[in-house]
């Protein structure tokens, strides 16, 4: 690595890769430096009992024809490569409510959500109206989102200070309805008093515009992205944890990796949690106040998984998720105690080349705090690093499966019977693989009532380091995404490489 790139990326997140690919396709000379031995960060998979389960990328919205994902992929070259199911466009995802023994169903496209959801609320049209027009307002209002160039912070402004759960009680008095069109608030972890609407409209609407499943999970988009990468002259090192950032006379020289080995580049992007670039980042150009208020901004939770192999034949695949959440706590999933945890839950199905009639696998997401397996934060566990957090975690992981599975057959009645095999993954599961310190799913929360407090800026305070990633601007493949191209459009300094992918 005695090559001097013009620029270093430090993780292979989905922003990660989006900058690579893109400054890469620019004549840059790009490097990638990734701690773990998988490539992706939540776009990778793993494999149990020949079955293969995601990490993060459960679906995909924004990919039908002109939509915003759908015209970077096809800008990348990576679109007809991919392997995609479009979910039924009657209903992408269900929405359960405890104690009820209706399912609630979320339709792609806006007349049809709004159809489906008057069968069970036929006095409400109006306020399910008003819901639809203020997502759609809510997302006219980001530029990048809509792939157009241009736009100010005042535009976004008259719309990031809504409050989620205060917009919602203002459009319905229906609690039941009102449960409903936050039923799959677990995309992005609704905190009452706190959400801003922004980040549940414009993840719901791309969904709405169009759902998609990845056959056989979605690693494929980080492969092909490696790919592209290298095709440009690129270069990819696994296994390389960056331990620091050096800084000497005002601009970044280099990283140093665990094996002491330094990487020296004109320009570095991090796709890292903040929090930790700014800790391996000694520098007086970064003030100590900065540093203490990106360190104090909250980081959303954690989860629990089961990934959950079928016995062949027993459990019919569907094209939809589901999502649960206990009656009357809607406002407050997160703030579950041990006896009456989960209070919400969602559900997943890898689409299979292998099985298209029958599900291989379930996967069962419900919140956990990092403090709940904080006990054995000093162990790390990875494909590459091995390490067994001994038996008190293995027993705790066990006990909080059978008392998720009890809540689970609640809604799915002999779930237990068909199961062959299942396997468990927590907070730090969430740490060790994808990166965050307390193994937040998120990144850091935003706050409508202080929303630019938890902006964050691509650029630093040193000229030559910007930011990328989730925590930017938005999280998911989408909000990665985006969050990328908003790194690229500060390096390159104009908005070129929009026009680019919108003309794609």
């Amino acid at each position: 690595m005695e090559t001097e790139y013009d620029i270093v990326i430090i993780g292979s997140g989905m922003g990660g890769l989006i900058c690579a690919d893109v400054l890469s396709r620019e004549g840059y000379k790009v490097c990638v430096l990734e701690k773990n031995r998988q490539l992706g960060g939540s776009l990778q998979t793993y494999v149990r009992n020949r079955v293969i389960f995601d990490s993060g990328v459960h679906y995909l919205g924004g990919l039908g024809e002109g939509q915003n994902l759908y015209q970077v992929f096809k800008y990348l070259g990576i679109l007809q490569k991919l392997k995609l199911q479009r979910m039924n466009e009657d209903v992408f995802d269900k929405i359960l409510i405890g104690n009820d023994p209706k399912e609630y169903v979320f339709a792609q496209g806006y007349e049809n959500f709004i159809k489906h959801l008057l069968k069970d609320f036929p006095d409400e049209e109006k306020a399910l109206r008003l819901f639809c027009d203020k997502v759609k307002e809510v997302c006219s209002k980001f530029p990048l989102y809509n792939l157009r160039s241009g736009g100010n912070l005042d535009e976004k402004n008259a719309v990031l200070g809504i409050d989620t759960r205060t917009f919602i009680e203002s459009i319905t008095n229906n609690k039941k309805l009102q449960a409903v069109l936050v039923g799959n608030s677990m995309l992005y972890e609704l905190q009452s008093g706190m959400t801003p609407f922004y980040v549940p409209a414009m993840i719901l609407n791309s969904y709405i515009e169009s759902s998609w499943k990845c056959i056989d999970g979605g690693s494929d988009i980080g492969k092909f992205m490696a790919m592209n990468i290298r095709e440009h002259g690129g270069v990819i090192h696994r296994n390389a944890e960056v331990k620091k950032i050096v800084v000497e006379d005002g601009i970044t020289r280099s990283v140093q990796l665990a094996d002491g080995r330094y990487v020296h580049a004109k320009n570095f992007i991090s796709n890292m949690h903040p929090v930790q670039t700014l800790e391996m980042t000694e520098t007086d150009l970064i003030k100590q106040a900065y540093r203490s208020r990106v360190k104090n901004l909250q980081n959303t939770i954690g989860g629990f998984v089961i990934n959950i192999v079928f016995k062949k034949g027993t459990f019919k695949y569907v094209k939809h998720n589901y999502y649960y959440t206990k009656e009357g706590r809607e406002w407050d999933t997160t703030n579950h105690t041990d006896e009456d945890w989960p209070l919400s839950y969602c559900v997943f199905f890898t689409a299979s080349s292998k099985s298209p009639e029958f599900a291989e696998a379930m996967t069962l997401l419900a919140y956990m705090r990092f403090g709940e397996v904080e006990q054995w934060a000093g162990s790390f566990n990875t494909v590459s690093d091995e390490n067994d957090r001994g038996t008190d975690y293995e027993a705790f992981k066990k006990r909080k499966a059978e008392q998720f599975l009890d809540c689970a057959e609640e809604k799915f009645p002999g779930l237990r019977e068909k199961i062959d095999e299942y396997y468990t993954a927590t907070p730090l599961s969430y740490r060790d693989y994808i990166g965050n310190a307390d193994g937040s799913m998120y990144g850091i929360a935003k706050d409508y009532s202080n929303p630019l407090k938890t902006f964050i800026s691509p650029r630093t305070k040193i000229p030559n380091l910007y930011l990328t990633g989730q925590n930017l601007n938005l999280h998911g493949i989408l909000g990665a995404t985006m969050s990328g191209l908003v790194t690229c459009t500060a390096f390159l300094g104009n908005e070129d490489i929009i026009e680019k992918i919108r003309n794609a």
